[in-house]
């Protein structure tokens, strides 16, 4: 029989943060909305079984290491995606796998266009 425990995934969905990320001056000086949205798989055996925080992907260390990477402005959406999975893995190490999906809303394309999005996994 296979005792062991399955790996699971920690995903925050949705996360909204208003960033100056964009080649266009007018970008970097008005803004816009950006969503992103983090899978990360990890061995889950010792949080299930110890409830403590301490053994687990910390949820609010997530969200504020994007938020963080957010607040630094880049001209790429690529570049800040790199930069959040580079931030994830290096605070992190129980990480077996993630995706990071960054999306700007309303982008300047010259047209209606919802969004555009940039995902990188590793």
């Amino acid at each position: 029989m296979d005792t062991q425990f399955p790996n699971g995934i920690i995903e925050l969905e949705e996360m909204e943060f208003y960033a100056y990320h964009g080649c266009f001056r007018e970008e970097n000086v008005v803004g816009n909305r950006f969503i992103v949205n983090i899978a990360i798989k990890t061995d889950m055996e010792l949080p299930m079984n110890s409830d403590k925080i301490d053994d687990a992907i910390n949820y609010v260390k997530v969200y504020n290491l994007v938020r963080i990477e957010m607040q630094r402005t880049s001209n790429l959406l690529e570049h800040v995606t790199s930069r959040i999975l580079n931030a994830l893995y290096r605070n992190f190490p129980q990480i077996l796998w993630a995706r990071v999906k960054v999306s700007k809303m309303n982008p300047p394309m010259g047209g209606q266009m919802e969004k555009v999005s940039v995902t990188l996994e590793r």
